[in-house]
């Protein structure tokens, strides 16, 4: 990799110092005298009808101020989950809200929620996916499916194909690609490895749930909003639309937000909205944990039956896979993203992907880092390693001899840009623990590898850079910062420049007075606005020295620009600071303009990243414990821009995959009732559940249109640990696992399932038994 002066520094990030001694001012810490607090009342049930809401006691509880129901609503036709607003006639997921309760304080409105009676008529629920496409199955959505906006798309997670949709039915969509003859390809095959595999749906679970403020703007008729949002011009267009406003009478800002994986691209901020609206009051819903597990937008559960195909020299030869992806109430479209993402990863000459998404009566399905991608990679990952298995390959040979490059076509037939699958493969090949192997197999222990694949996003962003009066580099940008990006910006715009990155004032705006941006999603956030603030900065450098040429009568060229000063080359005496050079075209008859330039960005091309991981663990096989010991994770990051930021993601990303892989699970009962709606029930890991160690290894292969060569670093850690910890359990235990998380239970289960078939075994042979 170039060296670089700034980049690749590990700078500590911007607002760390704030975060960690606690005066960070999230939603629920702004001032805003006379806000209202709202709290929702939530659907008993998952399918019914709405007879009657009573509110008369709950509006005679103390510091209740007004609780509105849909009727107190315009009436918005529901283009995606964010205008499902309040229920009218029915619910359709359990927790889903059907009143607004607004008082003076949050207590109050609580126990206000508690006094509203409602009365339903429970209607029949499919709950499951098989109970959702049975031919009797009662309808999501009896009158046809509503209109979509999905966020999948926001992450990346995108075909570029355009989904059927079937009317009158709990089908949201249908997809499917093919390559070659795939029947002559599993004709053709010594081996075919043939699973079932299921993901649960999966919450988000960021420290911080879904907040909200709303003002109404008397003298506009506007509204403004401070939100927990990782988009500030998505929620702006998604308001705009639910209270028929014009978007410039919308002003967002984004406060800082306590976690957001995808579970922020907009849920609740256009009811938030029209309460403020309707009662011309301010507006505040922070919702509570249960709240959020109930009435959030967790990750869809798949279903995926695959079967591979190879010679025995380990020749792929064939893929065909079916994939099912439980939306819950409302289109997500996620399945042919799925159903790329499998065929992808490896040269295969023949597919046949399937792809079907399916409505059922629950929460509907929302983006949770990198969608999609885990449950893909729990599959393919899976056969790939059994296959190796079958045919006595070792499973990285197999992998790299089959691994797509640059070039090679993707299931959709759409060219991969420049990769570096190569390059992390050969990185595992280095890795002591994979070399080792064996003897942690003597140990006891299981080392398990899988690959992961992210596409990556694009999206346009622009971005201004200015010089202030005291030379600091101001830069602003309208993406929001998630994971340090600000610092990132910082360094990007830092290099650029040639300035100190101590010296650069990174500004994330609202939507009147910052320039767009894309949500900070699916991992394009470095690259999309990084992109616009280098575009920025290279302009800003531009102006600096032709604003210094004119004041130190020399060439253009023949000026140097580095830290912070601008000096004619060879004559250090002739120079000046940007200090002076600000201060100077900010005075009175100044020959010189002020410094202001705008960048912009837009390249449809992403740059994808990929990953892998090499998991160490151990099996008790009396309680079906499993014990991860170690955790590699290696990435091509493009460039490491703050090290230290890539390493927490890759860090973070896999603990996460964790979570996927051993804990985590939205379980339901057979109506439609969550049984996982506590963080007493639903096993987020803790510390002391994470990998005993972490070894993260940063691959650099750079992209071809990043700035810097950057690509994004969040969505690939989550994406092959359940594949990885599968394919340990496999390795130390000789059991394989089709069903994520992977609980003691269901270990103990297949060990148990295991250890019977070979007593069979020994008997149907004539063996004694042990």
């Amino acid at each position: 990799m170039q060296a670089y002066k700034y980049i690749g520094r590990p700078t500590p990030l911007i607002d760390g110092r704030a975060k960690v001694t606690g005066t960070t001012r999230f939603v629920a810490d702004l001032p805003l005298p006379g806000r209202l607090h709202a709290r929702p009342v939530l659907s008993l049930y998952a399918h019914a009808r709405l007879k009657r809401i009573d509110t008369t006691a709950a509006a005679r509880a103390p510091g209740v101020a007004r609780i509105l129901t849909a009727a107190d609503l315009p009436e918005v036709p529901p283009s995606g989950r964010m205008q499902l607003l309040l229920a009218r006639d029915r619910v359709i997921f359990a927790g889903q809200p059907i009143a607004l309760v607004l008082a003076a304080t949050e207590d109050a409105a609580e126990d206000a929620a508690a006094l509203v009676q409602v009365e339903y008529e429970a209607l029949p629920a499919a709950v499951t996916i098989d109970q959702a496409l049975a031919p009797d199955a009662p309808l999501v959505w009896p009158d046809g499916l509503p209109g979509h906006e999905s966020d999948a798309a926001t992450h990346g997670a995108a075909t570029g194909h355009e989904v059927e949709r079937t009317a009158a039915s709990n089908i949201a969509g249908t997809d499917g690609y093919t390559r070659g003859d795939v029947a002559a390809g599993f004709a053709e095959a010594d081996i075919i490895v043939e699973r079932s595999f299921t993901t649960p749906s999966v919450h988000q679970s960021s420290i911080e749930p879904q907040a909200v403020i709303a003002r109404p703007d008397p003298d506009t008729g506007g509204v403004e909003l401070w939100a927990s949002t990782q988009g500030l011009f998505a929620a702006q267009r998604s308001v705009a639309k639910a209270l028929g406003l014009p978007e410039s009478l919308v002003k967002v800002t984004a406060a800082p937000v306590g976690g957001g994986f995808g579970a922020k691209n907009g849920l609740y901020e256009p009811l938030v909205a029209m309460a403020a609206h309707v009662c011309g009051q301010p507006v505040q819903m922070v919702l509570t944990r249960t709240e959020e597990l109930l009435a959030g937008a967790p990750a869809p559960a798949a279903r995926i039956h695959a079967r591979l195909g190879a010679k025995y020299d380990g020749t792929l030869l064939a893929l065909e896979a079916e994939v099912i992806i439980d939306d819950g109430c409302y289109p997500f479209n996620l399945a042919g993203f799925v159903a790329v993402t499998l065929g992808s990863v490896y040269n295969l000459p023949n597919l046949s992907l399937r792809a079907t998404d399916v409505l059922t009566f629950k929460a509907s399905a929302g983006a949770y880092r990198a969608p999609g991608a885990p449950s893909a990679a729990f599959a393919i990952e899976s056969l790939i390693d059994e296959l190796a298995g079958a045919a006595g390959l070792d499973p990285l040979e197999l992998r790299q001899r089959h691994a797509v490059e640059t070039g090679d076509l993707k299931a959709n037939g759409k060219p991969w840009p420049g990769i570096g699958l190569r390059q992390v493969l050969a990185a595992v090949a280095e890795q002591p623990l994979w070399q080792n192997r064996a003897e942690a197999r003597a140990a006891g222990r299981g080392v398990g590898l899988a690959v992961a694949a992210w596409p990556g996003g694009s999206e346009p962003a622009a971005a201004v850079c200015s010089l202030d009066r005291d030379g600091r580099l101001q830069v602003r940008v309208g993406a929001v910062d998630l994971h340090g990006t600000a610092t990132s910006f910082a360094l990007l715009a830092a290099e650029t420049l040639g300035i100190a990155p101590e010296d650069v004032r990174v500004l994330a705006g609202d939507t009147e007075t910052a320039p767009f941006a894309g949500a900070s999603a699916g991992s394009k956030t470095t690259f999309s606005t990084g992109g616009a603030v280098v575009d920025a900065a290279r302009e800003a450098r531009r102006q600096v020295l032709a604003a210094a040429a004119e004041l130190l009568e020399a060439d253009v060229e023949d000026l140097d620009l580095a830290d912070g000063r601008v000096q004619v080359r060879g004559v250090p005496a002739s120079s000046l600071t940007l200090r002076e050079l600000a201060r100077k075209s900010m005075s009175w008859e100044s020959p010189i303009a002020p410094i202001s330039a705008g960048g912009r960005f837009a390249q449809p091309q992403s740059a994808p990243a990929f990953s892998a991981q090499l998991a160490e663990v151990e099996v008790d096989r009396e309680t079906g414990e499993v014990r991860v010991h170690q955790l590699v994770v290696i990435q091509d990051v493009g460039c490491a821009v703050n090290p230290p930021a890539v390493d927490g993601q890759m860090m973070g990303g896999a603990t996460q995959g964790l979570g996927w892989a051993l804990y985590e699970a939205m379980v339901y009962d057979v109506s439609g009732q969550l049984l996982t709606g506590t963080l007493m029930d639903y096993a987020v890991p803790r510390f002391a559940q994470s990998a005993g160690a972490f070894t993260l290894v940063r691959v650099e292969a750079p992209s071809d249109n990043g700035p810097f060569g950057v690509r994004g670093v969040g969505e690939p850690p989550v994406i092959a640990t359940a594949a990885a910890v599968a394919n340990a359990i496999a390795d130390a235990a000789g059991v394989r696992l089709t069903d994520l998380p992977m609980t003691p239970q269901r270990v103990w289960q297949a060990l148990n399932s295991r250890s019977q078939s070979l007593e069979i075994g020994k008997r149907s042979r004539g063996e004694a038994p042990a």
